[in-house]
């Protein structure tokens, strides 16, 4: 098989909280540093870190410190409002205008403090902008504060791109961007040339997506500037470990990304803190079968005889073909 160069690999930092009385005895306070440091013992080698969570404790030049220190790099950032009480009716959407602004304000001073740390990748996940009942929002005037926001977001720092993250729904019952087409539709009307999409295999399969399908759209239509792979039942995000259910539909997505051309890191936004999981086991198992899915997608990606199968839509063929990379 084709060996293809290892990707830089991180993972959600606070799971790595998990057993934080045994793994740190007698520490009062687990720090953003202190994380880091745990998850680089897994041979994660990059980190996403969250705005404003990360930084209670923390100065942007300490954790570029830790970073260092722990020969990682800073991925990106994500904007975490769902934290903040304040914006359980919204941030982008909320009804009040204030709040709106301070959600604003608050995304460009986390895409300050990112370009201050060198970094270049914004992700948003606006999971408390959506709706509960019928008759609650107003739909277009709901859509137009988001977009004016991700707008004004956008044009705050142009050389950050800014990475939407759709998903069905949770917190609210509905997201106003919770699929593939609503998200790209949704950027060609922001029309920013630093925008793109962040493609999370759970809440693609939650959104009821094939995975390399929407890579394929998104590739098309926009950039795709980000990839958590985890795994689930299609139900809910479960944040499963990687392959643990669909491993083909995994291989599938590593040889869509492979032919985009995506070359960025591979998030493992799993939760082993749902199944008490050690978080470092976790993420060691993880890598290991990254490592393995993408050795295969490898020798998939130029398969000619693969290639046939596909165009022919010969199903049969093409799962024999996989399945013995697979199983070989």
């Amino acid at each position: 098989m084709k060996s293809t160069p290892s990707p830089r690999y991180a993972a959600r930092l606070n799971a790595f909280k998990i057993g934080a009385d045994s793994y740190w005895p007698g520490k009062n306070s687990i720090t953003t540093a202190d994380l880091l440091a745990r998850a680089a013992s897994a041979g994660l080698t990059a980190a996403d870190l969250n705005y404003p969570d990360h930084f209670v404790a923390d100065r942007p030049a300490d954790l570029s410190r830790a970073l260092d220190a722990n020969g990682m790099v800073l991925n990106g950032m994500a904007m975490r409002y769902y934290t903040d009480p304040g914006y359980k009716l919204g941030a982008f959407t909320h009804p009040d205008k204030d709040v709106r602004r301070a959600a604003i304000d608050e995304t460009k001073r986390g895409l300050d403090v990112l370009a201050e740390m060198g970094g270049r990748l914004m992700t948003l996940w606006m999971g408390q902008d959506g709706f509960d009942y019928s008759f609650q929002m107003d739909y277009a005037r709901g859509w137009d504060h988001t977009l004016a926001a991700m707008a004004e977001v956008a044009d705050h720092n142009p050389d950050i791109d800014i990475a939407l993250e759709y998903k069905p729904n949770e917190p609210r019952a509905f997201a106003l961007m919770p699929d593939a087409a609503t998200t790209l539709l949704a950027i060609k009307e922001l029309d920013r040339a630093n925008t793109g999409v962040t493609l999370d295999f759970a809440h693609v399969l939650y959104a009821d997506e094939m995975p390399a399908f929407a890579a394929a759209l998104v590739a098309r239509h926009s950039r795709i500037l980000g990839v958590h792979l985890n795994d689930g039942y299609g139900k809910w995000d479960n944040g499963l470990m990687v392959g643990a259910v669909h491993p083909i539909q995994t291989i599938e997505l590593l040889v869509e990304l492979e032919r985009a051309g995506y070359d960025g890191a591979i998030y493992f936004d799993t939760f082993p803190d749902h199944s008490g999981l050690d978080p470092v086991a976790e993420a060691q198992t993880n890598i290991e079968v990254v490592e393995r899915l993408r050795a295969i997608a490898a020798g998939l990606v130029q398969n000619d005889e693969l290639r046939a199968a596909i165009a022919a839509q010969d199903a049969p063929l093409a799962m024999r073909l996989v399945n013995r990379a697979m199983l070989a």
